[in-house]
């Protein structure tokens, strides 16, 4: 209930602002109270699933702060995916709530018809067939504060290393977030003065918690951006005066590729803050931007599922390249293939010891939670080391995930639709390096008999595989190989496939 605290205190003070709209504190606090009504008056009860499928704008929040005050688990819905994943999602979370994005209309109405426990469907910013309208809805509720609070939970799904993407599930909350001390404690809030702008969509776990989440609960408002853009970026900082955002290191690259006559017509000296994460910054870009910004870039490395490492400019500068120290209370080991700790300055996997209290499972799949857990310890299949002053460096992924533009991307999702072509006798799907992305995705096939290798049959698979896979995972070039690198058990040795295209690079 911080949001209507703020309502309270500071009704008239900007909480959103939106191409779709802005909302004051109180606005936001009274629309959240009526969706609340909304949703009871369907029959849904605390930790009842409701999903969410939306664009950056005010209902998007709405939407959140509702769930957060009436108990209801919450699972925003990446857009991005396609069609049949959206409807997994939204019923693999047994939503009986799902709001939708008219922009998003195609998918919504795949997912509606496939999930089995909705009672309400509301439609948000025009008519999608089969669902009510959210405008109406709410407009007819009270926005007045409800009596009975109960304090709610987000489910945010994360992708697999193979089969569908899998809810980060918390039967009861943990204790409160050392990290997301530390994020407050650096980034000084000032509510009267401050402005934060949010970079990426709101269904990924960075920019919904701390771009977001963060700000709002300081009683600062935020401006939504609904696509992000280098210079619009730079835009709205001078314009606005913005303070405090979130970013992924490609946004970084993308800013400092600007001409340097296009960055010089804009103001930015209010940035005090730039919080990234999400995927591993080149040294170059990050002290390039700390030369230009000033020490106003800080780091964390975490997940979803969680873990708590952040790291200060000025200690950055002193070891460029790490992500930072535990922060208080957080147990962080590099433990061997067998589950030995090792020594420092030595490379193994990163686990992090899980907290006492609201620990994560993946939601109904006990076999992909058990993998990633070592007794108390939880991994998120880095590999690193840790230096001789407790500093945690990144060297690799287990899971070998390819990271671009700050997104995971699956190799093993990829693999199993590009063998469906019927060319393909066998393929590796491998991150390459991408100077704007950081990785981008190529497809190595070893072809069956018959078919021979060009240009034609290449943009043949590159299409086929287009139409099965949401844009951010498709393949953006292949090659072709007599033979892929095999284990004795006839396993393709991906990480032998990838280290070619990393010759002279580093592979983080």
């Amino acid at each position: 209930m911080i949001v209507a605290w703020h309502a309270a205190h500071a009704p008239d003070r900007l909480a959103i602002s939106s191409e779709k709209g802005s909302r004051s504190f109180s606005e936001l606090n009274a629309q959240a109270n009526r969706l609340v009504r909304v949703l009871r008056g369907a029959g849904l009860q605390p930790d009842d699933g409701v999903a969410l499928l939306c664009i950056n704008r005010p209902e998007f929040v709405e939407t959140v702060v509702a769930c957060q005050r009436a108990g209801f688990r919450m699972t925003p819905v990446n857009w991005h995916l396609t069609p049949t994943e959206v409807a997994y999602i939204v019923d693999n979370c047994e939503a009986k709530a799902f709001i939708a994005d008219i922009r998003l209309a195609p998918s919504a109405t795949q997912a509606a018809t496939a999930a089995s426990g909705l009672r309400i469907k509301l439609a948000v910013g025009g008519p999608i067939e089969g669902f009510a309208s959210y405008d109406a809805l709410v407009a007819r509720e009270s926005g007045a504060n409800i009596d009975d609070p109960v304090i709610g939970s987000q489910m945010l799904y994360t992708s697999g290393t193979t089969g569908h993407p899998k809810g980060v599930y918390r039967g009861s909350a943990p204790a409160a977030s050392s990290l997301f001390s530390k994020m407050v404690e650096t980034a000084r809030f000032n509510n009267a003065t401050d402005l934060a702008v949010v970079t990426g969509p709101l269904y990924h776990a960075a920019p919904l918690s701390l771009n977001l989440l963060l700000p709002l609960s300081a009683g600062v408002g935020t401006v939504l951006m609904d696509k992000w853009d280098a210079e619009e970026m730079l835009r709205l900082v001078d314009k606005l005066r913005i303070t405090h955002t979130h970013v992924v290191p490609t946004m970084l690259h993308r800013i400092l590729l600007l001409p340097p006559e296009v960055r010089a017509k804009y103001d930015i000296s209010t940035l005090r803050w730039i919080l990234h994460g999400a995927a591993p910054c080149p040294v170059h870009v990050k002290r390039e931007t700390i030369e230009w910004l000033g020490p106003v870039v800080f780091e964390y490395y975490g997940a979803t599922e969680g873990g708590g490492v952040f790291v200060h400019p000025d200690e950055w500068l002193e070891k460029p390249g790490s992500v930072g120290k535990p922060t208080e209370g957080v147990v962080l080991q590099i433990q061997d293939e067998n589950g030995k700790e090792l020594p420092r300055g030595e490379i193994g996997t990163v686990y992090f010891k899980a907290p006492e209290t609201g620990r994560f499972e993946y939601f109904k799949a006990p076999e992909k939670t058990a993998s990633v857990y070592r007794g108390d310890f939880f991994t998120m299949g880095d590999m690193g080391y840790v230096d001789e002053d407790g500093f945690l460096f990144l060297t690799g992924r287990s899971a070998e995930v390819i990271i671009s533009g700050g997104v995971n991307i699956y190799p093993a999702e990829i693999d199993q639709e590009i063998l469906q072509h019927p060319s393909v006798k066998d393929v590796a799907t491998v991150g390459v390096p991408n100077k704007d992305w950081g990785e981008e995705v190529k497809a190595v096939v070893q072809l069956n008999d018959g078919y021979e290798p060009g240009e034609a049959l290449a943009k043949d698979i590159l299409d086929f595989v287009g139409a099965r896979l949401a844009a951010y995972k498709r393949p953006r070039s292949v090659d072709f190989a007599d033979d892929l690198p095999r284990l004795t058990t006839g396993k393709i040795v991906r990480r032998t496939v990838r280290d070619r295209y990393w010759q002279g690079e580093k592979k983080i």
